[in-house]
C-alpha cells in the first residue's frame, strides 16, 4: 500500500474526503517525524511504537575496490509493532 491508497483507505474507513483523509495522514507523519527528531518515542497502544536507535561509528569497505571506509555514528528510526498489530496479522 503507498500513500495515495493509505489516504483513500483512510477517507473511505472515517466516511470524510480524500484532501481531508490526506491532510491527517500528512500531519500524522510529520507529527511522527518531529518528535523522533527531537528525540521523543510515540506510542500508539495497540499498533506499535517509534523510536530512534543510534548506531555506532564502524569502518566498512568499499565494494569495488576493496578500500576501508569509515562509517559515521548516524540515529535512524524504528519501528516496534504493538502485541494488537502482531495478532492482527496472524
Amino acid at each position: 500500500m503507498n500513500k495515495t491508497q493509505l489516504v483513500d483507505a483512510v477517507a473511505a474507513k472515517a466516511g470524510i474526503k480524500k484532501k481531508e483523509a490526506e491532510a491527517a495522514v500528512n500531519a500524522m507523519t510529520e507529527a511522527i517525524a518531529e518528535a523522533l527528531k527531537a528525540g521523543d518515542k510515540v506510542q500508539l497502544i495497540g499498533f506499535g511504537t517509534f523510536d530512534v536507535k543510534e548506531t555506532a561509528a564502524r569502518e566498512g569497505r568499499n565494494p569495488r575496490t576493496g578500500e576501508t571506509i569509515k562509517i559515521a555514528a548516524s540515529k535512524r528510526p524504528v519501528f516496534s509493532a504493538g502485541s494488537a498489530l502482531k495478532n492482527a496479522v496472524n
